[in-house]
């Protein structure tokens, strides 16, 4: 008998669907147990029959993530089906015994071969089994999961107990599979479906929208240029053979009265009948409603309101206190195919997300969105949107950057100040001052020829052009994605989200006492006073302040620890650790403030959490908004604080020789290399910037797989063949999302954007190194959504919330940034002056000599004095130069006073500041005069879907009024 080719084994005699797809209850396949018998599609108390969802394998199937092909699993038995032939050998009798031998071999590789194909074939059929109760039919909508034990507490055995007989009398159906049908012998779940009665009832009341009638508009509004631009093929489009473009649909609330006007309805007999009850609401959809009646079930029996104030309510709380282990709703398959998704097709829609999304080999192509909002709805799906959107509108600024990088290391060579300090002996042998008390001596200028070198990389003319071409990039940036946003809210039907869908947060019922009537919706809700609210929210301000100041000690202490350090790397006897101390002290001041922002990072987050809770907010956007604001401030501080202190202040108040600053701790403060602080400002950017994203890829990608890879490995010691590795089972052994959902990631993404343009005057390379970390934090978030986590809830949103309002602060705060960089920090300003104003040839001949001042070593202060003047490398010292404009008052000598050139330095640096910020602000405004916030088809659209949902509310009532007449004429 022939074999069907591997890939079609499922396919029956003139079926030519995907045989992935087949619902397995129309696969004839006779295994005991399967299905069962008509009275176990009842709620089942206890444990299940081990027979019901059986494995005919002979091994353990691959721990999840490491799942391999037929080839490479054969191979890994010591099989292959290949066969080599030596073509020139003689044929003697020895060889045709050899060549018999030979071919019974091959013909037990194949049997085998074919024994592992079915198998395989049989296991994916159980798996899929096991996305459905045992009837078959009921799907499974959440599952909850625990681990029992010998000695459980009879409390969590009670609130199980009491919370599934709530959710079975809220209308919900439950199936229960005991710890042993599990692969690791110890784990229990419960099955939830919701019928369809419930569904209906519930979806009406969250206002899920549904398809009303086909978008007749969308290909009409399309532009002349959208037409020309899909004539040319994209090596980054999606292939459309295998993701055909969906139908665009307009939709309205869902009403049961009016259940005839949807899209999947059609006209019966007298009713109107849902053509497919399980395709109507997807999978996303039913999740998000089963757990709306999760979140909201009581696990206790006591008095209501004893119940509400105690908040014994809710499948997160059973969660948190262990009661559950975990609950979530499935994954509707394998990620992971064995065939080819251009001739087969998808397996589920995991696996098209899988191939399309998350495999490190799709990082050039575009996303699918309305893939990615379907299965995991659509608070990730702007998510990624926004996510994508970011990394798009990168790349001219990361070429911009790598341009601007590129022309100072063109031009590095050309640079008059570094070559006066490098090449020219005369200025490269002055005597410079010491850099600290005591412990420093004398040293060359000279000895600062790289660091003048490296500055000059970061700080050119082509620098001063990128900050400016940033500046505007973040306005065209905020405008753009105004308008991406508006698009998304409208065909993802989020656009009247926050003000009329949004639920009330079950914790928020629960934690407040006082009732009032809504004037809106004139409803009884909880309501929190206004004086209430100020007192909660003045306790959460004082308590945000307070360890606000905690992170500036911590950066306190990390300034004291340069300044100690530079000291002790100064007075080091070895010229090479002596002329790098100040970047020594850099770099290892950065390595530590790192280390310091990630432990302070976790412990800032749970005081951020605790103060959000107490304020009581509304809506889970309101806290998510609140809660991020607060950690939000409290990153800005931990990153950030150290790089402005470089950028701003270090170096500006360290006084002058004879009259040093000693206002820190009776401390000297640090000062700048005669070329400038900037490349210290580049080094700690770099370094926070970079290992900042390393650490956090590294714990995204490798902690996952490793815990994943762990557990399964756990549930897969269990050999028995009458066990199915099913598919709860499965995703209970992936990681679970993070409670806070997606705010790690946004966070993450937000403080790269304030190191993109916040001080991208000193690290032009900025946006490159961003660029390339977020290619890769796509495919790494989308690897871990599909492959790593546990199915999220599919939550909605109707856009990136808090998140845009701290970009556009950013932005602001960018500007003035940048412009005090160029104009403060870097030496753009003070070559400008001295060219045009100073130099009798118009050229930086001379800047060097220009940007030094003298100073008599007689009126050294004691504490400042070198213990070693090192007399045999510098000789008799009378007189040493330091970085400034000062020169001796000839009439009171002694005492330094600012020089004239001082003075026309200063004011034209202010100048700079007011120029520049008043050009951004003004190209700015222009770009928001000039862009609209919302598309016009967009509009358009929106106008035309609100006229139909108006024509079906008057249709239904036409047909309500006909049926009633009807009804009275009978």
């Amino acid at each position: 008998m022939s074999r069907a080719p591997i890939g079609f084994e499922l396919q029956e005699e003139g079926n030519r669907g995907d045989p992935a797809l087949i619902n397995v209850t129309q696969i004839n396949v006779n295994y005991p147990g399967y299905p069962p018998p008509n009275n176990q599609t009842e709620v089942a108390p206890g444990g299940s029959d081990p027979h019901l969802y059986p494995s005919v394998s002979e091994k353990s199937p691959a721990p999840i993530g490491f799942e391999g092909q037929v080839q490479d699993e054969l191979k890994e038995n010591g099989e292959d089906n290949s066969v080599t032939v030596n073509m020139d050998s003689p044929q003697t009798e020895e060889a045709d015994e050899e060549e018999e031998g030979g071919d019974l071999m091959e013909k037990e590789k194949k049997e085998e071969e074919a024994k592992l194909i079915d198998r395989l074939t049989q296991q994916m059929i159980n798996e899929k089994a096991t996305l459905f109760f045992r009837d078959g039919k009921k799907k499974i909508d959440y599952v909850l999961a625990y681990e029992p034990g010998d000695n459980e507490d009879v409390k969590k055995q009670q609130r199980r107990k009491t919370f599934e007989k709530n959710l079975i009398e809220e209308g919900l159906e439950l199936e229960h599979e005991g710890k042993e049908s599990s692969k690791n012998g110890k784990t229990c779940f419960t099955k939830v479906h919701i019928p369809w009665e419930t569904l209906t009832r519930y979806a009406e009341l969250l206002n899920v929208k549904m398809p009303l009638a086909e978008n007749d508009m969308e290909t009409q509004l399309e532009s002349c240029f959208e037409n020309c631009w899909k004539m040319f093929p994209s090596p980054f489009e999606l292939d459309e053979d295998v993701l055909p473009t969906e139908t665009n649909y307009f939709t309205a609330p869902f009403n049961r009265s009016r259940m005839d006007q949807y899209i999947g309805v059609e006209y019966k007999k007298g009713e109107f009948v849902i053509k497919d009850k399980d395709t109507f609401f997807t999978n996303a959809q039913r999740s998000k409603i089963c757990y709306e009646i999760l979140s909201r079930a009581h696990f206790t029996e006591m008095d209501e309101e004893e119940d509400r104030v105690n908040k014994k309510f809710g499948v997160r709380k059973l969660v948190d206190n262990q009661t559950y282990n975990a609950a979530y709703p499935l994954h509707d398959g394998r990620y992971h195919s064995d065939h080819s998704l251009l001739t087969v097709g998808k397996d589920s829609d995991r696996h098209l997300l899988y191939e399309l999304w998350a495999r490190p080999g799709m990082w050039y192509k575009y996303q699918p969105l309305d893939q990615i909002r379907s299965y995991f709805g659509e608070k990730i799906g702007i998510y990624f949107t926004w996510l994508g959107y970011y990394t798009t509108m990168l790349i001219p600024a990361a070429v911009t950057g790598l341009i601007a990088f590129i022309y100072g290391l063109a031009t590095i060579m050309d640079d008059v100040p570094s070559s006066e300090i490098c090449d020219n002996a005369t200025i490269g042998n002055y005597t410079m001052c010491p850099m600290c008390d005591q412990r420093c001596s004398y040293w060359r200028l000279s000895d600062s020829c790289m660091y003048s070198r490296a500055t000059y990389l970061f700080d050119n003319h082509a620098t001063v052009a990128f900050a400016i071409v940033m500046a505007l990039w973040a306005s065209f940036f905020h405008e753009f994605w105004k308008r991406k946003q508006a698009e998304i809210e409208y065909e993802w039907d989020v656009a009247d989200f926050e003000d009329g869908e949004e639920t009330v947060r079950p914790e928020y019922e629960a934690g407040v006492k006082r009732r009032r009537t809504n004037p809106v919706t004139n409803r009884d809700e909880p309501y929190v006073p206004q004086w209430s609210k100020c007192f909660r929210y003045f306790t959460s301000f004082s308590v945000l302040v307070f360890f606000l100041a905690l992170v500036l000690a911590a950066v306190f202490s990390v300034i004291l620890y340069r300044i100690v350090m530079s000291a002790i790397l100064y007075g080091n006897s070895e010229s090479l650790i002596k002329t790098r101390a100040s970047f020594i002290s850099s770099i290892s001041a950065a390595c530590i403030n790192l280390v310091i922002i990630l432990i302070l990072n976790q412990f800032y987050q749970r005081v951020a959490y605790v103060l959000t809770e107490m304020e009581q907010h509304r809506t889970l956007t309101e806290w998510e908004d609140a809660f991020t604001f607060k950690m939000f401030l409290f990153q800005f501080v931990n990153f950030y604080s150290s790089i402005f202190y470089i950028a701003f202040f270090k170096g500006k108040f360290v006084g002058r020789p004879g009259d040093y600053n000693r206002s820190l701790l009776d401390k000297r403060q640090e000062e700048c290399d005669p070329s400038g602080c900037l490349i210290e400002l580049c080094i700690q950017l770099g370094i926070v910037m970079v290992g900042k994203q390393i650490i956090n890829n590294v714990k995204e990608i490798l902690i996952p797989k490793l815990m994943v890879w762990f557990r399964s490995r756990q549930s897969l010691k269990e050999t028995s063949e009458e066990k199915v590795y099913s598919r709860w089972e499965q995703d209970y052994n992936l990681a679970s999302m993070p409670a806070l959902g997606l705010f790690d990631e946004y966070l993450e993404m937000v403080i790269q954007y304030g190191f993109v343009t916040i001080f991208v005057a000193a690290f032009p390379l900025a946006p490159l190194f961003a660029l390339i970390n977020n290619i890769i934090e796509i495919r790494v978030d989308a690897y871990k959504f599909t492959t790593q986590w546990k199915r999220p809830l599919a939550e909605r949103a109707q856009d990136i919330g808090i998140w845009f309002g701290i970009l556009r602060g950013i932005s602001a705060i960018a500007v003035i940034s940048n412009a005090a960089i160029i104009a403060f920090t870097s030496e753009f300003i003070p070559k400008l002056v001295y060219q045009y104003g100073y130099s009798p040839d118009q050229t930086l001949s001379g800047y060097t000599q220009f940007s030094l001042s003298n100073f008599k070593v007689q009126y050294f202060a004691r504490e400042s004095v070198p213990d070693d003047k090192k007399m045999d490398i510098f000789g008799n010292v009378t007189q040493c130069r330091f970085r400034g404009y000062f020169e001796e008052d000839s009439s009171n000598p002694g005492q330094y006073d600012f020089t004239m050139a001082f003075w026309h330095i200063l004011a034209a640096k202010l100048a700079f500041v007011v120029i520049f910020e008043n050009l951004v602000v003004f190209c700015t405004w222009l770009v928001m005069y000039l862009v609209p916030d919302m598309p016009y088809k967009v509009k358009l659209q929106m106008l035309r879907e609100n006229f139909l949902s108006k024509e079906a509310l008057f249709n239904a009532e036409t047909i309500q009024k006909q049926r009633e007449r009807s009804a009275s004429n009978n």
